[in-house]
């Protein structure tokens, strides 16, 4: 093991309302800082059809995927449309300025439709 939390990037590279994707042991990762200043972690590929998140939009609430407009809860990654499906979410920790996230354990969810 000694996977553990992984330094992604610092406070100053996520400002409120914005989405960054990064690459953390060879997952696509995006981290999104929604309203309110909460940073979280998600997978970064729509588990529709294999499209990166990164490249739609957010709007510190919701994210949508450019591809099929499918809409997730920047805060819990469930799927507001359509309902059933969900973003993995991978833990967050804030260390001082850094933004730490630990990528084992989660598996990212596809829909495969």
């Amino acid at each position: 093991s000694g996977m553990g939390f992984k330094k992604v990037c610092t406070l100053d590279d996520l400002w409120e309302g914005e989405m960054e994707s990064f690459d953390v042991d060879g997952q696509e990762i995006l981290l999104v800082c929604a309203e309110g200043g909460d940073i979280k972690a998600f997978q970064g590929i729509c588990p529709h059809q294999d499209i990166p998140l990164i490249e739609g939009s957010f709007d510190g609430k919701k994210l949508i995927c450019k591809a099929h407009l499918w809409q997730f809860d920047a805060c819990t990654g469930k799927g507001i449309n359509p309902e059933d499906c969900a973003l993995a979410e991978y833990p967050v920790k804030v260390d001082g300025d850094d933004v730490l996230v630990e990528t084992e354990g989660v598996t990212p969810l596809f829909a495969h439709t």
